[in-house]
């Protein structure tokens, strides 16, 4: 499974590929919000820019589904490092620092234990799931036992 690095938060968390930046942070409670993001954020869909993250592109080329329309307009005055945390789709294991307008009086430092560390590559698929007619006839298999032992009547009858 892919690993996003959360720089700030210190932490390595497994997503599937194609999973939702945004959706992966809340889910594993970190926080991706300020004050501001905090009370007023539009639950995903892209318009309040209060997600931003920086990826650290040198450690995770290609790691995200490419920017959307809506990032283009709503980050074209940001670093190209910058996303939305909710138009993000994670393919590949990345570095990630979450609210980079905030300051973080040792940035530099924990980038490079972030880089310095390598990320696994994962798998680039969800992972198989158990067909669903083999799930079904296990179920029927189990109902006509249970079917069996009821037409003997009772004990003793």
């Amino acid at each position: 499974m892919p690993v996003i690095r959360f720089v700030r938060e210190g932490r390595d968390v497994e997503c599937y590929p194609g999973e939702n930046l945004r959706e992966v942070a809340l889910r594993e409670g970190l926080e991706l919000y300020g004050l501001k993001g905090q009370l007023g954020n539009c639950g995903g869909c892209g318009q309040c820019i209060t997600c931003f993250v920086d990826v650290v592109a040198e450690a995770s080329p290609g790691a995200l589904t490419p920017r959307t329309a809506v990032e283009d307009r709503k980050l074209r005055r940001r670093p190209e490092g910058w996303r939305l945390a909710c138009q993000a789709l994670v393919q590949r294991s990345l570095v990630v620092l979450t609210r980079p307008q905030a300051g973080l009086s040792d940035r530099e430092v924990r980038l490079a234990a972030a880089r310095a560390e390598p990320l696994p590559a994962g798998p680039t698929a969800w992972p198989a799931t158990e067909e669903p007619a083999a799930a079904e006839s296990a179920g029927m298999e189990s109902t006509a036992t249970a079917g069996e032992a009821s037409e003997e009547g009772p004990v003793g009858g």
